[in-house]
């Protein structure tokens, strides 16, 4: 996770006195700092009698935040990236495929929900398999719930396999493991250190050209929010 503590020699306002007022709200991270209301925030600060400086830390904090975001786009523009830059996805489901307008759309969100034993799991790992398979491409599979399983990859690589390659099965399945890693992640914090160490790996790859990270898959996304906000949702977010 990307501490507070870090963006001190860039940004002079992010001092000791803002981490103190930070820590005394258990906040030590960026990622902490996005799980607190920050009008609350600000009301704590303006009983401070620093509360100018303090306020213009949160507002520093927030403006790092929101400069990581990409620009806003209207529809039109939207569109025009989506035809020229982003490629559709098969989950190996003709029908499903049907039903996402084609398959699953890089840099878009696609949350599969249902109750338990419908099926979003398997979803997952069709589409793992197919995408590792026919792009030869990096699938990356947090499992929050022991999910993941490696010979219901292995039936959906003997479905994909012409009878002509069955005797190549054992290699074809080497290489389509190797292209999915799954990490087992049990809370909110541990995912979002994850994402956060996967996009550091993700900068470095773009760099060298060598980026072939094309699905990542969270199963599920439920069990790690639903004990931070409540509720009995079950959802799959691949």
């Amino acid at each position: 996770m990307s501490s507070l503590k870090s963006l001190e020699s860039e940004y002079p306002i992010i001092d000791s006195n803002f981490h103190k007022f930070c820590a005394s709200h258990a906040i030590f991270t960026v990622e902490d700092f996005l799980l607190n209301d920050v009008y609350v925030l600000v009301a704590f600060a303006e009983c401070q009698s620093n509360s100018k400086e303090l306020k213009q830390g949160i507002t520093q904090v927030l403006s790092i935040i929101d400069s990581l975001h990409p620009p806003w786009m209207n529809g039109v523009d939207l569109l025009t990236d989506a035809q020229r830059n982003k490629q559709v996805l098969s989950t190996g489901c003709e029908g499903l495929d049907l039903l996402l307008g084609g398959g699953l759309h890089e840099g878009q969100l696609t949350e599969l929900v249902g109750p338990s034993s419908s099926g979003k799991t398997q979803v997952c790992l069709q589409a793992a398999t197919t995408i590792a398979y026919k792009c030869r491409a990096s699938v990356v599979f947090v499992d929050t719930c022991n999910s993941f399983s490696s010979r219901r990859i292995a039936d959906f690589v003997d479905r994909l396999l012409n009878p002509s390659l069955k005797q190549a099965k054992h290699k074809t399945l080497e290489r389509i493991m190797s292209n999915v890693s799954c990490h087992s992640v049990f809370d909110i914090f541990g995912l979002l250190d994850l994402l956060h160490r996967l996009e550091m790996k993700l900068k470095t790859q773009v760099k060298t050209n060598d980026c072939k990270l094309r699905l990542l898959i969270i199963d599920s996304i439920s069990s790690l929010i639903t004990p931070i906000l409540g509720g009995g949702a079950h959802g799959t977010c691949p």
